[in-house]
């Protein structure tokens, strides 16, 4: 049984949200048991509102919380008592894997020094997965982690997003691209010319070329390799953009009279498998690949679907190993580099 810890306080919407996505997952999944990292009193109140089996929550009393408008650096340092410095402690003592859904600056500084990176890998990466239009999932390894990155640093996002791909999506040799402004091989930057060099000849990687962000949700990729800086703001486009066409949608049926309504009406199943698709609640949250336990971001405003979905994928990339997956790889990778 995985013991997986969850940050209570992080979030928009904690604890109350985080605290149900818990319960849903201890029902759904017998085999996983959730320790709440929180205001002790706060989460007991909204634990004895529901019915669950008290065997497989636990709750870590922690009364401070650390905020999106502090400096992550110095609050993992100094707010000792924080609902999220505690939960990694707790990661580090007892814990199998992590979720929360606070500030993602203070996520990553707490596991990047609470939790250390891999041993070989240059630079762990924030992974999210987005729906694509064929109905599978697509990895973009990093989406803001590391704005400055190095050809190397991309090849290891390679190593560890097809390891997570193979992990998550069942897909054994993942479809590799290359987030660039064109599919030739002669485009882009000088980091994107030379990280195209780095991962056409990279062992074990499917690198299949260039992807442009248009095609990021194309269902032709199972991982998408970006710098932080571009791959965050392709992620947050893509939302916009979702988010705009959704706005447009509604807007015109509204506004657009009997008419519109009626063929609303009837596009309606449509409708609603299209926002089934693009619901980010349904997969999770975006895992740190490259520390040395699973640590899982979700998203700030998750509901508790989606703070359910985290953990359980929490716990399955425990018990996949897939750190130890990575681990290798990274070991393959160097090893080779080094020969060169």
């Amino acid at each position: 049984m995985k013991n997986i810890i969850v940050d209570a306080m992080g979030g928009d919407l904690a604890p109350q949200q985080i605290v149900y996505g818990a319960l849903d997952a201890v029902n759904e999944d017998k085999d996983v048991k959730v320790t709440l990292v929180g205001k002790k009193d706060a989460i007991d109140g909204l634990l004895a509102e529901q019915k669950y089996s008290g065997d497989r929550i636990f709750v870590i009393d922690a009364q401070d919380v650390i905020t999106n408008d502090e400096s992550p650096t110095m609050a993992i340092k100094l707010k000792k008592e924080s609902s999220l410095v505690k939960a990694f402690e707790a990661l580090m003592s007892d814990g199998d894997a992590f979720v929360s859904c606070g500030a993602t600056g203070a996520v990553l500084v707490g596991a990047f020094m609470k939790v250390g990176r891999i041993k070989g890998v240059s630079r762990p990466a924030l992974a999210p997965m987005l729906p694509t239009l064929t109905g599978g999932r697509v990895i973009l390894c990093d989406c803001g982690a590391n704005v400055d990155c190095k050809p190397v640093h991309l090849a290891h996002f390679a190593i560890m997003a097809s390891a997570y791909a193979t992990a998550m999506l069942g897909v054994e040799k993942p479809r590799v691209g290359l987030l660039n402004n064109g599919v030739e091989e002669h485009k882009g930057s000088e980091l994107a010319k030379e990280a195209y060099e780095k991962l056409k000849t990279l062992d074990g990687i499917n690198f299949v070329g260039n992807c442009e962000a248009r095609d990021i949700l194309s269902g032709d990729f199972d991982v998408v390799v970006a710098d932080g800086f571009n791959g965050n703001i392709a992620l947050k486009s893509t939302e916009g953009a979702a988010g705009a066409v959704v706005k447009l949608i509604l807007d015109g049926v509204n506004n657009g009279g009997l008419r519109a309504k009626l063929g609303a009406l009837l596009l309606k199943p449509v409708l609603k498998s299209v926002k089934k698709t693009m619901d980010y609640n349904a997969y999770g949250g975006a895992c740190f690949l490259g520390v040395n336990k699973v640590v899982v971001k979700s998203h700030g405003a998750s509901k508790r679907k989606s703070v359910a979905a985290s953990i359980l994928q929490a716990k399955e990339l425990a018990d996949r190993n897939i750190c130890e997956d990575i681990k290798r790889g990274i070991i393959n990778y160097n090893s080779t580099a080094q020969e060169e």
